[in-house]
């Protein structure tokens, strides 16, 4: 690929990076602040009867309520995840590639702002949690939760097709091994032969 090419996709794989994070961080903000300002906590509204609730709990854990009492070392693992995105993405051709680090990048942002913001204290404030699906998962979750499984997701489908970060699928090149000598033509079989059984006429041909 020339460099030009490849600056020219980096970018773009960066503008749609920055684009989905900022999109899924503003979704998952302002949804969390609807729910706050109109919602008690505890509170279940039925939306579509069991295949869809808004149930608002106040997390201290992990994605989907996981390890709850953990909040500090998930608020540190979070703040290490965002640096990393932020220094990995110039390495990022593939507008897909984009997508998923934009996901994610978008996901942990808002519930690392929840952590950092939210009561009780800074680093270990509860994540605002308000969807509830029942009949698919036991778990109550929120936008930041689906944008990071998500971005998982499609992270194991392009790692599994072996698509790299440039878009190209990876191909593998198998090494022939090498023999311990060339195999090479013996110089004197190509020289035609000379019968001396046969007499000579002493007259060229």
């Amino acid at each position: 690929m020339a460099p030009k090419t490849r600056t020219k996709r980096g970018t773009r794989a960066l503008i749609v990076l920055a684009l989905v994070a900022l999109g899924i961080y503003a979704l998952d903000q302002v949804s969390k602040y609807l729910v706050v300002a109109n919602m008690a906590e505890g509170e279940i509204v039925r939306v579509l009867n069991d295949v869809l609730q808004l149930h608002f709990v106040r997390n201290p854990g992990a994605a989907f309520s996981l390890a709850s009492g953990s909040t500090w070392i998930f608020s540190i693992i979070a703040a290490a995840v965002v640096v990393f995105i932020i220094w990995f993405a110039r390495r990022i051709r593939s507008l897909t590639w984009g997508l998923v680090f934009g996901l994610l990048l978008g996901g942990v942002l808002g519930n690392l702002t929840d952590r950092l913001v939210r009561q009780p204290s800074f680093g270990e404030g509860h994540v605002v949690d308000f969807l509830s699906t029942p009949w698919l998962i036991p778990a109550i979750y929120n936008v930041a939760d689906m944008a990071i499984v998500t971005s998982m997701v499609i992270f194991m489908i392009l790692t599994i097709r072996g698509i790299g970060l440039d878009g190209e699928k990876v191909v593998e090149v198998k090494k022939v091994p090498k023999t311990d000598a060339a195999v090479e033509p013996d110089a004197h079989s190509a020289l035609p032969t000379h019968d001396d059984t046969k007499p000579h006429s002493g007259i060229a041909p």
